[in-house]
Formats: C-alpha cells, structure tokens, sequence
C-alpha cells in the first residue's frame, strides 16, 4: 500500500501529547487503503515529551527521531522531512493541536485527486493578544514586500507529494522560510480551508522572540526590498541635499545673505544621516550574516537517536 508519513517536530509538548496520540489513532481509520507512519521529530525536550513518545513506539505506526539539542522549529521540520523521505506522501503539522489532525484525510484526498502541494489556508484563527496582531500583520505585509508569491495564511500544516518532497530536501539553505520553500517549489496545488484552533493544553514553544527571527528569515530569503530600500533612501537623501546646495548657492550668486543660526539644524542632519547609515548598515548585516551560515557549511540538525518503528 501507499505509505503517508505524518512529520510532528516536538519540543516540550508533554501536556498535549496524550490527546495528539489518541487523535491520530483515531484518524488512521479514515485513511483506507494507506499504511500510516507518524514520525515525531523531538527537538530537544526538556519535560517528558520523549517517554510518551517512546512508549508510543510500541505500535509500529508511531516513530522517535531524537535531535542531539535544540535547534528550532525549521531544522527539526527539515529532520523529519529527509527521514521520511521514503514514503509516497508526508504530511508536516505542528503538535499543539491547532491543526487538527481531523483535516488529513482531506488532504490525502486532494493529493489522489492530483495535487504534489496541499495546503491547509487559515480561514480564521483563535489566537488573541499580541501574537494575533503580530501574525495578522506579518500575513499582510510579507505578500507585499515577497519577491516570489507565497500564499497568505498558511504555515507548516500541508501535504507534499514523494517527488515534492524529494525536491524540497534538494535545497540546502540553513535559514529556512518552510512556507516560502514550499511555494518555490512549483507543482500541481490544491488548498484545503481550516479555522485554526486554540492550543489543546500547555503554553506556545514558539516564544515572540523566535516568531520574529522566523518572520526575519521569510523576509531576507524571500525579497530584496530591504536592500531596495536603503538605495532608494540614499537617492532621495543625495537628491535632496544637492537640490539644497543647489538652492542656497544660486541665493549666494544672486547676492542674497545667508544666515544661519546653525546649531539645531545641523545636529538634526547629522543624527538622521547617522541613522539611515546605520539602518542600511543593519540590513547589509541581515544579509551577510545568513551568507556567512551558509559558506561555513555546517549541518543544518544533528541527530542522537533514530528510533524505528517497533516491530508487531
């Protein structure tokens, strides 16, 4: 039978473990005629997530891959993704639940109906606060400044094709934008609408430190409008200040007196000239800096333990 491979990274989800597991046994029954494979992708977990998930294990359905540390949510995404690389479709969700996993046997369908690419668009989402405007934001904003198209509201949860992702695992980029990967790939498409839910239990890994270095990533792999930016700035900066020089000289040829009282103009050229230096500066860093990670080559994980499948 045709294996679907369900790729789960994991960091300290304890509290939601139990209720994931007993969903996803329950939806293997509405998938006839695949052989399921869940691989849970544990990205350094401090909390008891790796016993349940090794006590799992013992139906042959379920699989651990240990990372030797915590590496984040992307590279532990792009572990489960080459250690499934074997199975003709691979679904990639989160663990806390806002995915439901109910909406994989829709995604299954669209892929048998043709599609290497299933995504699962956000029609609307539970989250409140702070993170909801940050993400509400981020979605709206991104579209604009992207050099490439990326569908809005969507994120990990989503289905690849076998040659999807053997395509995907090709790109060896160390910051990784998994949506905007997904998108550059191409292939045939299909959506899925979902509203996305509230946690099932325990707090969000994804802190708002690491949610805006994510967004960071999206935007510096995926536009070059920063970089557009600071030269636009420059222009109109240099224009600007020739058509002062140009203004004040033609004042002096005509005769007319120039005065000055100096001092708080000059220090208010100084200081915004000084900070688009240094903005353009920062945004030059943004860019070697990931061009510096990906000359030094390193490995993106390094995995400790790959558990297989206990056998039945």
């Amino acid at each position: 039978m045709p294996l679907l491979a369900i790729v789960i990274p994991v960091f300290n989800e304890e509290p939601v473990l139990p209720e994931l597991l007993r969903r996803l046994e329950g939806i293997f029954a509405a998938l006839p005629g695949l052989a399921c494979e869940v691989l849970f992708v544990d990205d350094g977990s401090r909390d008891g997530s790796v016993a349940l998930i090794t006590a799992a294990t013992r139906d042959p359905r379920f699989r651990l891959l240990r990372l030797s540390r915590n590496f984040g949510h992307q590279p532990a995404l792009t572990a489960g993704l080459a250690h499934a690389a074997h199975a003709d479709a691979v679904i990639t969700m989160d663990a806390d639940l806002q995915d439901p996993p109910e909406l994989i046997p829709d995604l299954v369908a669209a892929w048998r109906g043709g599609a290497d690419v299933v995504l699962a668009v956000r029609t609307a989402r539970s989250e409140g606060g702070l993170r909801r405007v940050g993400f509400e934001l981020f979605h709206r904003w991104f579209g604009r400044v992207s050099d490439f198209p990326i569908e809005a509201n969507t994120g990990t949860f989503g289905l690849l094709s076998a040659r999807a992702v053997a395509a995907l695992n090709a790109l060896e980029e160390r910051h990784r934008f998994f949506p905007g990967l997904r998108a550059w790939l191409g292939f045939n498409r299909a959506e899925v609408p979902y509203e996305r839910q509230e946690r099932a239990a325990g707090t969000p890994a994804q802190t708002l430190r690491r949610l805006f270095r994510y967004a960071l990533d999206g935007v510096f792999s995926f536009s070059y409008l920063p970089l557009r930016l600071v030269t636009y700035s420059g222009l109109v900066i240099a224009g600007s200040g020739f058509a002062v020089a140009a203004f004040f000289a033609f004042r002096r040829l005509l005769g007319v007196e120039i005065a000055f009282t100096g001092f708080t103009t000059l220090v208010m050229l100084v200081l915004f000239l000084g900070g688009v230096q240094l903005i353009g500066i920062g945004v030059l860093g943004e860019y070697l800096g990931r061009i510096y990670d990906e000359v030094k080559r390193r490995p993106i994980y390094v995995v400790r333990q790959d558990n297989p499948p206990a056998q039945p």
